[in-house]
């Protein structure tokens, strides 16, 4: 399981996560989403600890606090589901996406 690090700043680096969360125990792994079309860093990351208890102490520690300017939101990432796309309902796109009936 790994944990979700919301509201992150924008000028955070990987580095800079694997080092505040080492404070409480071993860091597998940073992974830090990227905009598609910009490149930039979209704001959040998901950070995996070595223990669950690691988990845990870094959840309950740095949830809400403040970080280079913003109030972190962390918690247990939820489990990826297969499907969905951004539109929640199988990601359809093109013809009556917006849930609308376009004639001509």
């Amino acid at each position: 399981m790994s944990i979700y690090v919301g509201n992150l700043s924008y000028q955070v680096e990987q580095d800079d996560l694997r080092r505040v969360f080492a404070e409480y125990g071993t860091v597998k792994s940073v992974q830090m989403p990227v905009d598609r079309e910009t490149g930039r860093v979209r704001g959040f990351a998901f950070v995996e600890m070595g223990t669950e208890a690691e988990e845990a102490a870094a959840i309950e520690a740095l949830d809400s606090a403040e970080w280079m300017g913003r109030n972190l939101k962390v918690n247990k990432a939820k489990p990826k589901t297969d499907g969905g796309g951004s539109f929640g309902g199988g990601g359809r796109r093109g013809n009556n996406g917006g849930g609308y009936s376009r004639r001509y």
